[in-house]
C-alpha cells in the first residue's frame, strides 16, 4: 500500500487506499484520466476543470496515497481543492464561469442541436438545479466570531 508523504497542510484528509487491485487500478486510471481532462480544461474555455480535480482526488484518495497528496498540496490546483473540502467554497470567478459556461451551452444546443422543446427544457431544468447549487454555495471563508 502507498504511504501518504507528510502534508504541508497539516490538514489533508485521511487517504483510505482500498486492498483490491483491480478496482484500486481501476480509480487510479480514473484519476490520472481526470488530471489529464482537468489539465486541458485549464487552457479550453469551454471544459470545467475543477470537477475534473475534484473527481481526481478522490480517486486517488482511493488508489494512491502519494497521489492524493500530490494533487491536495499541489501549489496552484491544491488551493481551490482544499477550500473544497473544508469549506465547500467555491471561488466567485469559478461560479461566474461556470454559471456562463452552462448559458452558453443551452444556448447552443437550443440554437444548433434541439430540433423541439424537449431537449432545451430538460437540459435547461437540469442546469437550473446545478446553478442553484453553485450560486447557494459560498464563495469565501467566512470567519465566525464568539462573543462570550
Amino acid at each position: 500500500m502507498d504511504q501518504a508523504p507528510p502534508s504541508s497542510t497539516g490538514d489533508m484528509p485521511a487517504s483510505k487506499v482500498l486492498s483490491c487491485p483491480g478496482v484500486r487500478q481501476g480509480l487510479f486510471a480514473l484519476g490520472v484520466v481526470c488530471v489529464a481532462l482537468g489539465t486541458i480544461g485549464l487552457v479550453l474555455p469551454v471544459l470545467p476543470s475543477t470537477v475534473f480535480f475534484l473527481i481526481a482526488l478522490w480517486a486517488f484518495s482511493r488508489s494512491s496515497a502519494r497521489f492524493h497528496a500530490w494533487l491536495y498540496n499541489h501549489p496552484r490546483l491544491g488551493g481551490p481543492l482544499r477550500q473544497w473540502h473544508s469549506h465547500r467554497v467555491i471561488p466567485l470567478r469559478a461560479k461566474f464561469f461556470a454559471l456562463t459556461m452552462m448559458a452558453f451551452s443551452l444556448l447552443l444546443v437550443t440554437l444548433y442541436i434541439a430540433e423541439d422543446w424537449v431537449l432545451p427544457s430538460a437540459l435547461g431544468a437540469i442546469l437550473a438545479i446545478v446553478a442553484t447549487y453553485i450560486v447557494t454555495r459560498p464563495h469565501r471563508i467566512v470567519a465566525v466570531e464568539t462573543n462570550y
